[in-house]
């Protein structure tokens, strides 16, 4: 019967140990008859409990009550302990992280992969590496050029870690290391380039350089870690020479400018130039063409002018005296008119002379204009008339003296 049923009177089935209070106290149990019942509990489970109902005599009972009870307490803190042990060997892996397992300080071949882990606490240590995370050193420092000058590069370092295990084993300190190295690596280029390459045009090369150099002493340390970008974020003079060089820079802008002017200068001038000497050229072949076939033609014309000539030479002769008699007073504008008995009859061809002086005279000299060839043409049709009468009277003089 269970002791709290109706029917049980008794009290010394009280778990609580309320048989001991007289008049049925029902106040709140005490805390030492709690222990006691939970020790008991616990030799009951552990075996104690065998142990101490074998002992006689008030005495003996006495003590193996008081060892049973230390001996419970102490499975009890065995307990908790150990699950509170195993409970701490749980964590938990992101997945952008990697977990080093080291066991008894010796390294397990094995990597912790993301998700829900357990390893036994105080054996086991695990350390958490992040293997996505782009991290990022910056260095600013004053460096010599080859050229014995003074500059301030500024630089930022990237990189991710390629292999955790070696990132926490190998190298004590990774990125003290790679500190180390990015300088020694910075200064190596710089130290062997020139000033204007770092200040101008060339950081990208010493960028790319510094990169190659840096990621092989990361090799050769065997560090685990990847440099994955080097990007020069700043590089100037220092500040005690900051206005002279900036004169240099001016100067240097200006030089490219005048060359920038006097290449399109070449380029507008250049091929007028050719297109007029091939234009020379051109008229120079087509007159070496033309003088030839003048001269070809010439030749076959005396060829054939020989062969009638050798046929009738008289006719050939008068022919040739009248071709040049013509040729010759076409290009004459003075017309003198052969008069029988009396003297030559000057005749003036005013179209002739007009259409002759048009095509010889130069811009610069004035055009006659309609007015002056009318009063032109009438003095030399007072002239012609003037002579005719003359003519005709000294032919009336001759013929009366007979």
């Amino acid at each position: 019967m269970a002791w709290n049923e109706p029917g049980n009177k008794g009290n010394d089935n009280d778990p609580w140990g309320s048989g001991g209070r007289k008049g049925g106290d029902q106040g709140p149990p005490d805390i030492d008859e709690v222990i006691k019942s939970v020790t008991r509990k616990l030799n009951s489970l552990f075996g104690g409990g065998k142990s101490g109902s074998g002992n006689s005599g008030g005495g003996s009972s006495g003590s193996g009550g008081s060892g049973s009870v230390s001996a419970g307490m102490l499975a009890g803190v065995v307990v908790v302990a150990v699950v509170i042990w195993a409970a701490m060997g749980f964590y938990t892996v992101d997945e952008s992280e990697r977990g080093v397992v080291m066991r008894f300080g010796s390294l397990l071949e094995e990597v912790e992969t993301p998700g829900l882990n357990w390893n036994p606490p105080l054996v086991d240590s695990v350390q958490k590496v992040n293997v996505s995370r782009v991290n990022t050193r910056s260095y600013s420092k004053d460096m010599l050029t080859t050229d014995e000058n003074i500059v301030n590069v500024s630089i930022d370092v990237q990189y991710l870690v390629r292999d955790p295990v070696k990132f926490v084993v190998v190298v004590r300190d990774p990125e003290m290391s790679l500190d180390h190295a990015a300088e020694s690596a910075i200064r190596h280029v710089v130290g062997g380039t020139t000033m204007d390459l770092v200040l101008t045009q060339g950081r990208a090369d010493v960028a790319a350089e510094v990169r190659e150099r840096l990621q092989r002493y990361m090799d050769n340390y065997d560090s685990g870690i990847e440099v994955t970008q080097v990007t020069v974020r700043n590089a100037q003079p220092p500040d005690a020479v900051q206005s002279a060089f900036d004169d240099v820079i001016k100067a240097r802008e200006d030089e490219q400018r005048v060359q920038n002017e006097a290449l399109a200068y070449a380029n507008r001038v250049i091929p007028v130039a050719r297109g007029e000497a091939q234009r020379i050229i051109e008229q120079a072949n087509a007159y070496r063409d033309q003088v030839i076939a003048r001269a070809d033609g010439e030749a076959a014309r005396f060829l054939q002018l020989l062969e009638e000539y050798e046929k009738a030479p008289a006719v050939t002769r008068e022919r040739l005296y009248i071709d040049a008699i013509e040729s010759v007073m076409n290009n004459s504008s003075k017309v003198l008119i052969d008069v029988e008995n009396g003297n030559n009859m000057f005749y003036v061809p005013l179209d002739r002379i007009i259409e002759q002086s048009g095509a010889n005279q130069s811009n610069a000299t004035p055009q006659l204009s309609p007015q002056q060839l009318r009063e032109l043409n009438e003095q030399a049709l007072r002239e012609q008339a003037a002579a005719t009468e003359r003519a005709r009277a000294a032919t009336n003089n001759s013929r009366g003296g007979r």
